[in-house]
């Protein structure tokens, strides 16, 4: 066992890793069924903060991610916008992110466009677009919204948008929903808004897998709750399908959950690789104590 792979061609551990990944996708696209998934309490967590919302409430969606890390945070958005639809609250959308706009639009046309026709934009959504600044428009929009926004995305005057009526600050709304690949994103909306406004401003987030673990310190006081990278975005489409998705669920809702298959049968097979490898190590150093 020890000489079959200490001399194994490491050309093998390439095609093991390539059959890992396209095996568990070949089965899911195949037979549409996916590994199960257990919603961790982070999870639940932000599940529950949206479905504490009740109908009408204004809800803050700032999309601070971009095409790079939108196989993480790409399923992420389409579960909020879908759930946050269900829930029938006001949708206010922003970014922090130069494309943070575009990944608005495509999680407008996935979700609503598609599946809630009868939302009416300027009434039950509105996108209002992309600031230069990073955690400076934070600073700003905390206290007073108006002052940097004036116009939504497509230019319509802010005065002239229903849903705006009420909205002067970030503390008016519900709750806030950042998606978050790095900075600015969710560390400064929780050191720029839920910090000093701990009674008015809740936050929950979605996040990549690297950024995650620098979070964590902020919950549940800063933080109501997370989702950590595709993981975190399958347990909570399971959470937002199990409630609203029927007996045949899009597979639109149900990404996040196809792209753990080929993530997880992956790390298994580099957990697998490491115990051989020390396996492999320790028995050299037998032999060379032995001699």
């Amino acid at each position: 066992m020890y000489e079959f792979l200490k001399d194994l061609d490491k050309r093998w551990i390439f095609l093991l890793m390539f059959l890992s990944v396209t095996i568990p996708i070949y089965i899911i696209a195949k037979t549409g069924k996916s590994f199960p998934e257990v919603p961790s309490v982070l999870s639940e967590a932000v599940f529950q903060a949206v479905e504490d919302l009740d109908e009408g409430d204004p809800v803050l969606l700032s999309f601070d991610f971009d095409p790079a890390s939108e196989g993480e945070l790409g399923p992420m958005a389409t579960a909020f916008v879908r759930h946050c639809a269900e829930k029938k609250v006001k949708m206010y959308f922003m970014a922090l992110w130069p494309v943070g706009p575009q990944m608005i639009d495509d999680a407008i046309a996935k979700v609503i466009h598609s599946d809630f026709p009868t939302l009416v934009y300027g009434e039950d959504y509105v996108n209002l677009g992309f600031k230069p600044g990073n955690e400076g428009v934070i600073k700003v929009i905390v206290t007073d919204m108006r002052e940097l926004y004036t116009t939504d995305d497509i230019g319509d005057n802010i005065d002239e948008i229903p849903m705006m009526k009420d909205i002067e600050s970030v503390q008016d709304f519900d709750l806030l929903i950042n998606i978050s690949a790095g900075y600015a994103g969710t560390k400064e909306w929780v050191q720029y808004g839920s910090t000093p406004y701990p009674d008015k401003i809740k936050i929950v987030a979605g996040c990549t897998g690297v950024q995650a673990p620098l979070l964590y310190p902020y919950i549940p006081n800063q933080l109501s709750g997370l989702l950590g990278a595709i993981k975190g975005a399958a347990e909570y489409e399971k959470l937002v399908i199990d409630k609203y998705g029927g007996d045949d669920p899009d597979p639109k809702y149900l990404e996040a959950k196809r792209r753990m298959g080929p993530q997880l049968v992956a790390h298994l097979l580099i957990i697998l690789l490491i115990i051989l490898a020390n396996y492999i190590y320790f028995v050299e150093r037998r032999k060379e104590v032995s001699v």
